[in-house]
């Protein structure tokens, strides 16, 4: 019932400085959901292990939303009656969960000497364990009975929505006030998550992106466009999903060179009753374009 991918490709910038990607993605598909998780590891100075932090997060996200989904008809009554709630409940599971994965890879992993040697140990003390592997995070499930979203930290949440219209449910832009990083390694993390869901109307498909996708395009309407386009071949996923690979690492080399991971969840049997809404958009975007 429910389709999809996830791919991730290493920046150009990053193969230059040979710095390791730091972004993650995954797609699952279950018999009752399926999911669609990416997550891009801040890379600066302060946050050398961001690219495990990045792994842990999708990770973390997994296996929350997998636990919640194990009592499915209690879960679906209760997202229901109260999807703003149970939504939290799933984003502080999320946090518990990374933050335990975070603390484990420390444990075991010391800090080694090359990691210290461009502090000083002043400065090194300052550094919270949290901030060494410091990530955005965006999320997409897709059920039997809802949609939702949740996302902390820039990157892009696209679903094509049931008339075939791409939107972003929410906005691309950072939730945390100036100063403060919205990341999972945020002490206030729980504050700067946004989230979105839709229960009357199914969307035909979920697509989540880092900020390598979104920043290679000149405008929203461009990005949206993309989209779209996508949505229109995943009937073909088996052998589409090679080309968005290309197109992706192409973007990570001539764009902004960024590490750039993209996945999508959608329902194969909304997608298979839309196909001709969809090729009908991409149509208007051309005549549009």
């Amino acid at each position: 019932m429910f389709n999809g991918f996830c791919h991730t490709v290493i920046g150009a910038s990053h193969i230059k400085s040979g710095t390791v990607c730091q972004d993650s993605s995954v797609f699952r598909a279950y018999e009752n959901y399926g999911i669609a998780v990416v997550a891009d590891g801040h890379g600066s100075k302060k946050h050398f292990r961001s690219d495990k932090g990045s792994e842990m997060a999708v990770k973390a996200a997994l296996d929350a939303v997998e636990e919640f989904y194990k009592n499915l008809e209690a879960f679906e009554e209760s997202f229901l009656n109260d999807p703003d709630n149970i939504i939290k409940k799933i984003e502080k599971n999320i946090i518990s969960r990374w933050n335990r994965l975070v603390i484990h890879h420390y444990t075991h992993h010391p800090y080694t000497d090359k990691e210290r040697e461009p502090f000083t140990e002043k400065e090194f003390k300052r550094i919270k364990v949290e901030s060494v592997y410091g990530t955005t995070l965006i999320v997409a499930v897709m059920g039997r009975k809802f949609t939702f979203g949740t996302q902390i930290g820039d990157g892009s949440l696209v679903q094509i929505c049931d008339d075939a219209a791409a939107e972003m449910p929410i906005a691309y832009e950072e939730s945390a006030p100036a100063n403060i990083t919205a990341s999972m390694c945020n002490s206030q993390a729980i504050n700067y998550f946004n989230s979105f869901y839709t229960i009357e109307e199914k969307p035909i498909a979920v697509f989540v992106s880092t900020d390598g996708l979104y920043t290679s395009f000149r405008s929203d309407e461009d990005f949206l466009d993309y989209h779209s386009i996508l949505a229109n071949q995943l009937s073909n996923i088996d052998t589409f999903s090679l080309s968005i690979r290309k197109n992706l690492s192409k973007r990570a080399q001539c764009g902004t060179q960024d590490d750039t991971s993209l996945a999508c969840v959608f329902d194969c049997e909304v997608l298979a009753e839309k196909l001709e809404e969809l090729k009908e958009q991409v149509e208007v975007n051309k005549i549009h374009a």
